[in-house]
């Protein structure tokens, strides 16, 4: 619990500093530049591990980074046209997404709160995301990458019982790594400068090794020692760090609709893991 709560702190840090960032550094170069960064970091730290991976490790691990990379340039895409605590937020509906996947994957029976917390959910999306009676191309691109992060920690649970979680972790930063460079340079890979340099640099190094590296692994870890429903339950404190770090470095004001929204989002997470006896299945 406290690895995925020292995860989740590290994700949460990362929004306000990304949209800071960005306002210099083009989006793509900056994927490429920070997870090729934490790429070359895990080889390196972790090669006695990697060394000893047999196929599956790196056939596995290339799948989830894969996704990751989906999820992580979705993420910091949407970040150019939303804020960066509704980036968060939203980003959380993972959580609920969760379950949902793996129902749908593998069959993984559920019960009434789900479905429940998924309507609470949507109340929430539409309070803080509508304008009028459409979503913005911000809060669109976070769902998916909400989705993608489902998908994600689905399969995470699936893969860490047959594979090393650090090699997987390893092989996982290696792949975003690759993927996201590839991503970035077509246009050509524009690095820091200006007055700032040593500023951005620092927030770029600080999201490859900890939040990159560390909360991937710490994630890993810890979903090697619990079920999905267990860590989703930690996981739902990721909103709230992200809205905090965003009011504390880049001095957002949450607005009313942003906070109820939030909070019904929030809330739902909640509903869709603790155990309600008045929303208990009969056959459970």
């Amino acid at each position: 619990m406290l690895a995925l709560l020292g995860a989740t702190g590290m994700w949460g840090s990362t929004f306000a500093m990304q949209k800071d960032l960005l306002t210099r550094v083009d989006v793509f170069d900056f994927l490429g530049i920070r997870f090729c960064m934490a790429g070359i970091v895990a080889a390196i730290i972790f090669w006695p591990r990697l060394r000893k991976a047999g196929r599956i490790v790196w056939i596995y691990g290339a799948i989830l980074g894969a996704l990751y990379t989906a999820g992580q340039e979705l993420q910091t895409l949407a970040l150019q046209f939303t804020s960066a605590s509704v980036t968060g937020f939203l980003t959380g509906m993972y959580v609920v997404l969760t379950p949902v996947v793996a129902y749908l994957l593998f069959h993984v029976r559920q019960n009434p709160k789900l479905w429940f917390a998924v309507i609470l959910a949507t109340i929430g999306l539409a309070t803080m995301s509508l304008n009028g009676l459409s979503i913005g191309l911000g809060e669109t691109l976070v769902l998916f990458s909400a989705a993608i992060y489902a998908l994600h920690v689905v399969l995470i649970e699936r893969f860490v019982k047959r594979a090393d979680p650090v090699a997987l972790t390893a092989v996982q930063m290696i792949v975003l790594g690759v993927l996201s460079m590839l991503a970035a340079l077509p246009g050509g890979v524009g690095f820091p400068h200006g007055d700032l340099i040593m500023r951005d640099w620092a927030a770029i190094a600080y999201m490859a090794i900890f939040s990159g590296i560390g909360s991937l692994l710490l994630q890993t870890w810890a979903q090697a020692r619990m079920s999905a429903t267990r860590a989703a339950i930690v996981m739902t404190s990721e909103p709230v760090w992200s809205a905090i770090f965003a009011v504390i470095l880049i001095h957002e004001v949450l607005t009313p609709r942003v906070v109820l929204g939030g909070t019904l989002i929030v809330g739902a997470m909640l509903v869709s893991q603790l155990d309600l006896p008045w929303l208990r299945s009969r056959r459970s």
